[in-house]
């Protein structure tokens, strides 16, 4: 399955599936069928209008739409996304609001790289921004990547996060979700050795796998039962010729996507066959809470193999963060270096993917950490989504963590500038 024809199949396929749609939307859309009052020919349009937008949005990157903010002025603010670091795999992008005085709360938000993309944080971006400055690690698709840009493993991932980071300064305060937590606790600790001047004041992880022994998932699971030779035969592929990155040897996004459907796939099935009979009686929109959704859920981009390879071996199989033998550029990270970094774990008490316990080891780790430093944090009846783009996370978690960071503000280290 390594082969270019492959890939190239699973992109026939699923552009076949979108001409399915539009074929069968337009042929049950001509004026002639209003000659013949049946249903049949309004759920042919509609499931054709559902399955062409399903299957288009796998392969377009959605926007970020974040275009205003209104400031305690009362007035709406310009969002203007500047890229001030440009990297490879990866951008630090700032959401700069343009006409207010800059805020003192400096937010590093860094998004997953599990197969969708940094998008799938709008809401937390969208959420924090009235109150801080907020930068973002925006991962780029690994199939738009030439070859000749090399590779990018989780090592090079952390260093890319040390070097946000070290742009940025000592004022910043980074807030890590899911896959990267354990990423952005090495890079803190890697500077909290080697460039103490260049650690953040303050590391919020939520659900991520720092130790996925600590409460075994079905993910977990996953990792134990698969071995590392199967996984590099059966999940793996080549960018077929139609991208940039042609030849590269990565994990499909819509691989991906389909091991997340398949977790849920009756709740999924159902989402979409109600959604079909809403389009037929004309009561969808184009942004009703099912396209909301589904826009930013089947929108995936794809990995590269190494940095999709080592995180199932490094990660969960060996465990090397939850053990503290995690190894950078060479270079053993110890957790216990961290000494004033003040760190707090998020968790949701009905995480499937990481569960409670996964994250909270980060504070065990922390040997070198007074424990005034340290805080966890379980959200009652929160899922993984929810406790860092729901319900939860608007209502309880997110006040939580700006007093968090005010907590351990400190006096300030780098002079603020308006912002013009």
């Amino acid at each position: 399955m390594r082969y270019m024809v492959t890939y190239d199949l699973y992109e026939s396929i699923r552009n076949t599936n979108q001409w399915l749609g539009a074929t069968a939307l337009a042929m049950a859309s001509y004026p002639a069928t209003g000659l013949v009052a049946h249903p049949a020919f309004q759920l042919m349009a509609a499931w054709g209008e559902v399955t062409e937008r399903t299957f288009s949005r796998m392969v377009a990157k959605p926007d970020w739409n974040i275009n205003s903010v209104v400031g305690q002025d009362g007035r709406d603010h310009v969002v203007q996304i500047d890229r001030e670091v440009k990297r490879p795999f990866g951008d630090l992008i700032r959401f700069e609001v343009l006409g207010r005085p800059e805020k003192p709360r400096r937010i590093l938000l860094v998004p997953p790289m599990s197969g969708h993309y940094s998008t799938l944080v709008r809401s937390t971006v969208q959420s924090l921004l009235p109150d801080a400055e907020v930068w973002v690690a925006d991962w780029h698709n690994a199939r738009d990547i030439p070859v000749s840009m090399g590779k990018f493993d989780i090592e090079d991932y952390t260093l890319y996060l040390m070097d946000f980071m070290r742009h940025l300064g000592p004022d910043t305060n980074v807030i890590a979700v899911c896959q990267p937590a354990p990423l952005a606790l090495a890079a803190t600790a890697y500077l909290a050795e080697l460039e103490p001047e260049a650690q953040p004041r303050t590391l919020t992880l939520i659900g991520g796998p720092i130790d996925p022994d600590a409460a075994p998932t079905d993910v977990t699971d996953f990792g134990r039962r698969v071995t590392m030779g199967q996984l590099e035969n059966l999940a793996l592929q080549r960018v077929g010729f139609k991208y940039p990155g042609v030849g590269r040897m990565v994990y499909p996004g819509l691989a991906q996507l389909s091991s997340f459907m398949s977790m849920n796939a009756e709740r999924h099935a159902k989402a979409f066959s109600d959604q079909i009979l809403r389009t037929a009686k004309g009561e969808s929109s184009d942004h009703d809470k099912h396209n909301r959704f589904y826009d930013e859920y089947l929108a995936v981009m794809d990995m590269t193999a190494e940095f999709y390879l080592s995180t199932v071996e490094r990660i969960f199989k060996s465990r090397e963060i939850a053990r503290n033998e995690f190894v950078v550029d060479g270079h053993k990270v110890d957790m216990g270096k961290i000494t004033s970094v003040a760190v707090k774990t998020v968790e949701g008490e009905e995480d499937d993917i990481s569960a409670p316990g996964q994250c909270l080891a980060a504070l065990d780790l922390l040997t070198g950490l007074p424990d005034e430093k340290k805080a966890a944090h379980v959200e009652p009846g929160a899922g993984h989504y929810g406790i860092f783009a729901g319900k939860s996370w608007r209502n309880n978690i997110r006040p939580l963590v700006l007093n968090f960071i005010d907590a351990n503000a400190g006096p300030a280290k780098r002079k603020l500038s308006a912002v013009t």
